[in-house]
């Protein structure tokens, strides 16, 4: 199987990027403008992987102590979208060895995407931000297609249009959302165990293999020298 593959679609946040740090500011910032209680960082790190609108539903239900109207949280949206587009990558980091296995993977002839179910909008300029966007040929953010993971659409999407067997297809991700949607689009899976998985043991959903750390998927791939 592992010889089979040509591409490797990488989620986001809690994979190659802990974004957390500057989505924990900006929901505190738009809890607070609308008068809410806020929350910690850790509690953020729990909430995120849905997008950017289950994230803040999660905040102001947890805020207020019971569901929130969707007609609130519909006028929260812009607010926590300002704050967080102003905190974009202040606070963020790439994670350990990213840069330089993107580079031996995109060296090595992979063809390299990411799907995140983060706001297109905000998916780009952070790539940007961190130097690694010459290295995907497609990024798909939660937005791009009528659905997001966990389901199979964007990976779907991302066979169609590289015209990719389904063995030919790696999903590499930290939440039981990017392995649900490989298993629903038949392609392999990497679970990463350090990202942001709702406190779940990412080995539970059975991904093809678990790794600890970014640089242990070359070694899976069994391309160029461990990091």
């Amino acid at each position: 199987m592992r010889a089979q593959i040509k591409a490797i679609a990488f989620d986001l946040d809690g994979t190659l990027i802990d974004s957390v740090p500057d989505l924990a500011v900006a929901t505190q910032a738009a809890l607070a403008e609308l008068g809410l209680a806020t929350c910690t960082e850790a509690q953020v790190r729990t909430w995120v992987g849905n997008g950017a609108e289950m994230l803040m539903r999660r905040a102001m239900s947890h805020a207020l102590g019971a569901d929130v109207e969707q007609t609130a949280l519909d006028a929260a949206m812009p607010i926590f979208m300002h704050h967080y587009q102003e905190n974009l990558e202040k606070h963020s980091a790439l994670y350990a060895d990213v840069h330089q296995v993107l580079q031996t993977l995109f060296d090595a002839g992979f063809k390299l995407a990411v799907v995140t179910n983060k706001p297109y909008r905000f998916t780009l300029p952070l790539l940007e931000a961190f130097k690694i966007n010459d290295f995907f040929s497609l990024v798909l953010g939660g937005d791009s297609l009528a659905k997001m993971k966990p389901d199979p659409l964007p990976l779907e999407h991302l066979l169609a249009q590289w015209q990719l067997d389904k063995s030919e297809l790696l999903m590499v991700g930290d939440s039981k959302n990017d392995i649900l949607a490989a298993k629903a689009a038949g392609v392999a899976s990497i679970g990463l165990t350090y990202g942001y998985n709702y406190g779940e043991d990412i080995g539970l959903t059975g991904p093809d293999a678990v790794c600890e750390q970014f640089a242990e998927i070359l070694s899976w791939l069994n391309v160029g020298q461990a990091v």
